[in-house]
């Protein structure tokens, strides 16, 4: 293939930034130009509830420069993404879209799960260390302006993904009015931490050692010597170098971090409250090894880019990642995972069986299969309002990987599981869903209506199951022995809305000779 080129714009709450990748006929791609400009966006959002005039206009400078630097390289694609600083401006889309007119690029804004798994690309699609360092016990700690989030791993499969609303902006601008001196500065952010770490570590360390620790954001690159050029690696620190580090870094001015590193002055106040945290989150998990890898959000958008069009090989699978993280969502609420895992196989091969008449893709097919994982989740709290109690949790939960209006449409089809179907008119009334959203909606409640009332014991009596398409039937048949008259029964009573939504009639059949 002809060189392909591509920018990846990150506006982030402290930093600007822009990276310019090739991809190449080798299905490999590298980076030939990374330019960034300090801008702190954040400690406006995050203080104010706004991004100032002033920045914005200072925003829009820095991106007409960056549209000069993408035309001398013939960039042919690119993606700019925002973060924190713009996801938290009450201004944000009356802001946008005056940055947009001035400067011809378009934003997305991403969600913090969005931001969070690009984040996470970036680390597991550009190295080969990344899949031996998750095979132990390991922790993703992706540090933020506004927040901090940490995703634990364990023999390769992704635990868990909390985020927790300490900064090192916001927290730095909340315990400096408080703080006496340095040193009682760091005494209040380090009781802040260990009050949001006891939690997480009850619901999910327990008696897990957490050996390695991998951060992401903070700037601690810069107490680091650079990573060889051309070389994507990631930079480790036994625990007791970093320890050091910490200890020269405590108490001391930003002018005095800088002098120290050789760095420039402005950040170093981010700087030391970054390795405030991770020092913090060592002793909290005992961890040996600190990791921190030369990439960020450029990385991660880049590498989503030429693994959508074909340009680089995905080294990592991310959707099973996702899927993990709803399993463990699910095992949290109690759902039965053997009436889940029955339900998936069958719901899966229904969506496949349907692929010409429902016309939705892989992506759909992900956030069906993470509906039926989900769709009990409700009964934790209550086993008389369990469509709204799941709504209400899935909402309140993020799935690392998956945007705002992804949870949504997995939460309205649990909802729809069990409760009356709400139409467009009256549903676009109260949710911010598309059209488009709101058909995948409906398309994926008809399937799991069906699926789950062949299990309405929970005793998986219909295990071998075959689906055949033909013609407006769609037919499924259960090879059984047992008695399946309950679930016969409950299939027959959600075919009506099934068949409204695709035009197809759904039978099912027992097979009991064999």
């Amino acid at each position: 293939m002809a060189v392909k080129t591509f920018a990846a714009i990150s506006i982030g709450s402290a930093v600007t930034e822009m990276k310019i990748f090739e991809y190449t006929s080798r299905k490999s791609m590298k980076e030939i130009d990374w330019v960034a400009t300090r801008l702190n966006l954040g400690l406006d959002a995050y203080t104010t509830g706004r991004i100032s005039s002033k920045n914005v206009e200072e925003l829009c400078a820095v991106l007409r420069d960056f549209k000069r630097i993408m035309n001398g390289y013939r960039v042919t694609e690119y993606r700019a993404c925002a973060t924190s600083a713009f996801r938290e401006s009450r201004n944000m889309l009356i802001m946008r879209d005056y940055i947009e007119k001035q400067t011809g690029l378009s934003i997305d804004v991403l969600s913090n799960s969005e931001q969070r798994f690009v984040d996470y690309q970036s680390i597991a699609s550009v190295t080969d260390e990344f899949e031996s360092i998750i095979q132990n016990p390991a922790a993703i700690v992706d540090i933020g302006g506004s927040s901090m989030q940490i995703s634990l791993f364990d023999k390769d499969k992704l635990i868990t993904t909390q985020n927790i609303r300490v900064g090192s902006i916001t927290i730095r601008e909340r315990l400096t009015p408080l703080e006496k001196n340095s040193s009682h500065f760091e005494h209040m952010v380090k009781e802040v931490l260990e009050h949001e770490l006891s939690g997480f570590n009850k619901l999910y360390q327990k008696d897990r050692q957490i050996k390695n620790l991998i951060v992401v954001g903070g700037n601690l690159l810069e107490i680091l010597k650079p990573t060889e050029k051309g070389k994507k690696k990631i930079s480790a620190m036994e625990k007791s170098e970093f320890e050091k580090v910490y200890r020269k870094i405590s108490g001391k001015k930003p002018e005095e971090i800088a002098d120290l590193f050789q760095i420039p002055q402005d950040g170093c106040d981010e700087l030391a409250t970054s390795v405030l945290f991770c020092q913090t989150l060592m002793e909290n998990f005992g961890v040996d090894t600190v990791w921190l890898p030369g990439f960020n959000m450029g990385d991660g958008l880049a590498y989503e880019y030429g693994v959508k069009h074909g340009y680089i090989q995905n080294g990592h699978n991310f959707e099973e990642d996702i899927i993990a993280a709803a399993r463990s969502i699910s095992k949290r609420y109690k759902c039965s995972q053997s009436h889940v895992k029955n339900l998936e196989s069958i719901a899966l091969a229904v969506f496949d069986k349907m692929k010409k008449v429902h016309g939705m893709g892989n992506r759909e097919r992900l956030l069906l299969q993470i509906s039926v994982i989900l769709h009990n989740c409700g009964k934790f709290i209550s086993l008389e309002d369990v469509s709204d109690c799941a709504f209400n949790i899935i909402m309140a939960t993020e799935i690392i990987g998956l945007s705002h209006s992804e949870r949504e449409m997995i939460a309205y089809t649990v909802k729809f599981n069990t409760s009356p179907f709400v139409y467009y008119t009256e549903l676009a009334e109260k949710a911010d869903l598309s059209k488009e959203e709101y058909l995948i909606i409906a398309k994926m409640t008809a399937i799991l209506r069906i699926v789950n009332a062949m299990d309405r014991t929970h005793r998986q009596k219909c295990k071998d199951v075959t689906v055949t398409l033909k013609d407006h039937e769609l037919r499924v048949t259960v090879a059984s022995q047992e008695d399946l008259s309950l679930e016969i029964g409950s299939f027959q009573e959600k075919t009506e809305f099934f068949e409204e939504v695709f035009n197809v009639h759904p039978v099912i059949r027992q097979k009991k000779g064999y």
